[in-house]
């Protein structure tokens, strides 16, 4: 209690709530607008915090950093455009219901849960920060490999209808996610001598070919759908979701707070990791699981919670260990550490301020955004009265200037192109751009903890998987594929008997 009351007096100003407000503001527009991912909204407001107090420039990118996950999820869902990559999995269930008019529901269950999952997150992490402080120190290569593995078991329930397609799609991004540098050798991966390929094949730009151009290609080729942009029903977010609504995500909620603050504690496997495994998770506890991927509620409150609930768990191996757990939070330990923010496990007794004044405005941010959002979406609503023509001209134009302002290189442009021209055959021909993104976003983490684990237990995997979080893992993920082949035995012997 002395350290809540602490951190509230720190952020009792009116100063304080204005940069709250702004910085709420900030994160959503910017986390909406692809290419800008919440990494890149951190970096373009580090800029603003130089002149600020170290207790006002904590809240400020705190605020930046919760709703710029939250803003991915806007784009996500009116045009199928991943603002962020951790709003990949939202796309899959947000833009059906778009279609189906229902814009207004979407969005409304997207900004609550994702303001209810970072809001449980900050919470939680505040009450338990000591604690899961050495929680986080047992985590080493041998857990994180197993948690990314247990990810890439979301690959069974993505498409149960084109299964083979399915794994193909995996193995592909598996292998895209080993081009470039070798980790351990520094040795060249299927570059081909391309020097743009050394550093792998980058999240952003390829999700953004993959999502975007392709809705835009198809759009453009099938032009008697493009009627259905023009309609007021799918443009007018008016009806917003009902309390009802949102109480029958309770349990999903909570599942996907729980996954999203977990996962957001592992250094290295952030928002993206915790959308995807919720979302797998969700498939296995849904009484409808075929309707996920078809317009179904529960799948955007999955990926929406658990990716800003990684947000609050983020903070924990960051300001415990001086370890970021994602590209979003190495931006926020970069611009501390100007204000002299000493990260580590001395924080607590020399600077417990900052401590809780992180989690105090991640829980007034979470608050505040919940209602800034919704008018932020009503913005990007009315997009979509616009002629599609014009839209689509103009969505293209911003997701290459989303790729180029990312590291100011026409080559991720190239690779955007490149990604949209790929995915339209790739869908076209019935493979699954959902599992392929899989494999690319975990495949290169799930090697790099493998081979560092097995070389610090002298390449023993006895060893290696002797962690009682390893074993526990591993039966998990040996009880779903053991759930998934006893289905598949089912399902054919079914099909025998109805045959006969």
């Amino acid at each position: 209690m002395e350290l809540f009351m602490t951190g509230l007096h720190a952020l009792a100003s009116p100063e304080i709530i204005l940069w709250l407000i702004a910085g709420v503001t900030f994160g959503v527009i910017f986390g909406a607008l692809p290419g800008v991912s919440a990494t890149m909204a951190i970096v373009l407001c580090i800029s603003f915090t130089y002149t600020m107090k170290p207790i006002v420039a904590i809240a400020f990118l705190a605020a930046v950093y919760c709703s710029a996950i939250t803003g991915g999820g806007i784009t996500a869902i009116l045009f199928k455009i991943p603002g962020t990559p951790s709003s990949a999995a939202t796309v899959l269930d947000g833009y059906p219901m778009v279609q189906r008019g229902e814009a207004g529901k979407a969005l409304s269950i997207s900004l609550i849960c994702s303001g209810l999952g970072g809001l449980f997150s900050a919470i939680i992490m505040f009450l338990l920060t000591q604690p899961l402080m050495a929680l986080a120190l047992e985590f080493g290569s041998e857990e994180m490999f197993a948690v990314c593995s247990l990810g890439l078991c979301a690959i069974v329930f993505l498409d149960e209808d084109h299964k083979l397609n399915t794994f193909a799609s995996a193995i592909i991004g598996l292998w895209l996610g080993t081009v470039g540098m070798d980790y351990f050798s520094s040795v060249p991966r299927f570059t081909f001598g391309v020097s743009k390929l050394l550093d792998g094949v980058e999240d952003l730009p390829f999700m953004l070919g993959l999502f975007a151009a392709v809705e835009i290609y198809n759009t453009v080729y099938k032009p008697r759908d493009l009627a259905a942009y023009t309609k007021d029903k799918q443009a007018d977010i008016s009806k917003l979701a009902k309390f009802k609504d949102i109480w029958e995500l309770k349990w999903t909620s909570l599942r996907s707070g729980i996954i999203g603050t977990l996962v957001g504690i592992m250094p290295g496997a952030g928002a993206t990791i915790a959308s995807w495994l919720s979302y797998a998770t969700e498939a296995k506890f849904s009484k409808h699981p075929e309707m996920l991927g078809q317009g179904d509620p529960h799948g955007i409150a999955a990926s929406e919670t658990a990716n800003n609930a990684a947000t609050g768990g983020a903070m924990v191996p960051m300001l415990a260990m001086g370890i970021p757990g994602s590209n979003a939070a190495a931006m926020m330990m970069t611009a501390l550490a100007i204000h002299g923010v000493q990260m580590g496990p001395l924080l607590l007794k020399a600077q417990p301020e900052f401590l809780s004044a992180t989690f105090i405005s991640m829980i007034f941010a979470n608050i505040i955004m919940i209602f800034i959002s919704l008018g932020v979406a009503k913005v990007f609503a009315s997009v979509l009265k616009i002629p599609y023509y014009v839209l689509g001209t103009f969505i293209m134009l911003l997701a290459m200037t989303g790729c180029y302002a990312y590291q100011n290189s026409m080559a991720d442009v190239f690779v955007m192109v490149g990604a949209g021209i790929f995915g339209y055959f790739f869908k076209k021909y019935g493979f699954n751009a959902s599992a392929l993104v899989l494999g690319l976003v975990l495949g290169p983490m799930v090697e790099k903890h493998f081979r560092r684990g097995m070389q610090l237990n002298h390449n023993d995997i006895w060893q290696f998987m002797s962690s009682p979080i390893v074993i526990g893992i591993l039966v998990v993920i040996l009880g779903i594929i053991g759930y998934y082949t006893y289905k598949e035995i089912k399902g054919k012997k079914t099909k025998v008997e109805q045959a006969k």
